[in-house]
């Protein structure tokens, strides 16, 4: 009897030790990742529970850092400002593999078909591109422009049919790369762009990229639909006669508001939002806020525009009513608003405050604080539904 009961017990404790091995099941679709700029590591969060999963350390020069995700959320790709790119696993919270690729970079993007991770170079200028699945690097891009002089590469998006589209700063140019056959590139070069590209954007629908410029007035528009019809200026005369302020934080166009029509734009040196029908690229309004914008983001729904602002005034966030397109709510969650993300549906959005060390998570119905989480010097916040969408 003895014997009988010593044996079952060793059999239940075998059993429990099995479960206990076993890792936590979860799904990704509410995961996301935080930067911590200073000390070079990634916040692992999740957006149910608004709870703090892990710290991933080791990720180098998290100073302008931006993520993509695969297509099944399960890992992360990271472009540091080193020249870093680095594979994160979520589930596992740790890094796969990490590659210094160039001496500075800034940004990156996914293909279509997730297959690709490209990554835009200051130097060399130009755009590398690697096998998502072993970091393997499978294409070089050199930015050699019109004039013969190797140029920073700004902007890159992706579009549709695996294609990379980006812009060249010195020399003023749009590229098209076409990686369809990954061993040959296929590049088409749109001269004359304008002066000074600064950072672009693609579509939620694949449909146009945009390039916005620093040396001059207006946009560049390239529509990916029918490229053979060429660069297209768009809103050229925005601020002609007009003494632009100081810029003490360039915009972000990636991440602009987008509600039914209506695009919302920041303005460069200007306390202003611009509102431009998308159907024909016409200015039709400008919102007054309450300094350089620097994010301008729609909320899932498209009922709200949620915009945060360069110094002096980092530590407010302004809520737009798209119907009225009226500013009707000032808010101030902390210091230093470098970013937002909201959730799938929006019914929250984070923002993080990177000299009050935290995440404040907002009730974007009752644009009210609804919890926080401690976090170092956050900075960008980034969630795993970017996977499934053109330009993020």
């Amino acid at each position: 009897m003895a014997v009988k009961s010593l044996f079952s017990a060793l059999c239940l404790t075998l059993a429990l030790s099995a479960c206990a091995a076993q890792p936590v099941l979860r799904g990704t679709g509410d995961l996301g990742l935080v930067v911590e700029r200073t000390e070079g590591k990634l916040l692992l969060v999740e957006t149910t529970g608004k709870t703090r999963l892990a710290e991933i350390e080791g990720l180098g020069d998290l100073s302008h850092a931006s993520i993509v995700f695969s297509r099944d959320e399960r890992y992360a790709f990271v472009f540091g400002r080193d020249g870093g790119l680095t594979k994160v696993d979520l589930l596992e919270a740790r890094i796969v593999r990490r590659v210094m690729q160039s001496g500075n970079s800034i940004g990156g993007a996914i293909s279509q078909d997730g297959k690709l991770v490209a990554v835009a170079n200051y130097t060399p200028g130009g755009v590398r591109v690697f096998d998502t699945g072993t970091l393997d690097l499978v294409a070089d891009i050199p930015a050699i422009g019109a004039d013969g002089q190797r140029s920073k590469v700004v902007g890159l998006e992706d579009a549709p049919g695996n294609r990379f589209a980006f812009s060249l700063y010195e020399s003023g140019e749009i590229w098209l790369a076409d990686l369809s056959d990954v061993a040959h590139p296929q590049i088409t070069r749109f001269p004359n762009a304008g002066k000074q590209p600064y950072d672009g954007l693609v579509t939620e629908d694949g449909h146009f990229y945009l390039s916005g410029l620093f040396g001059e007035d207006g946009l560049t528009m390239l529509d990916l639909w029918q490229p053979e019809q060429g660069l297209k200026r768009v809103m050229a005369h925005y601020g002609k006669g007009e003494q632009p302020l100081p810029v003490y934080k360039m915009p972000h166009l990636e991440g602009w508001g987008v509600a039914g029509d209506l695009a919302f734009l920041p303005a460069i040196g200007r306390h202003e939002v611009l509102v431009v029908d998308s159907r024909d690229w016409k200015e039709v309004a400008r919102i007054p806020v309450a300094g350089q914008p620097v994010f301008v983001m729609a909320r899932p729904d498209g009922r709200q525009i949620w915009v945060n602002f360069a110094l002096p005034d980092n530590g407010k966030v302004q809520v737009i009513d798209v119907p009225s397109r009226k500013v009707i709510s000032t808010l101030e969650p902390g210091l230093a608003i470098l970013h937002m993300e909201f959730t799938p549906r929006g019914e929250n959005v984070w923002l993080s405050a990177r000299d009050s060390n935290k995440l404040v998570i907002y009730d974007t119905a009752k644009l009210t604080p609804i919890a926080e989480l401690p976090a170092s010097a956050p900075s960008g916040i980034f969630f795993t539904p970017r996977a499934h969408k053109f330009g993020l």
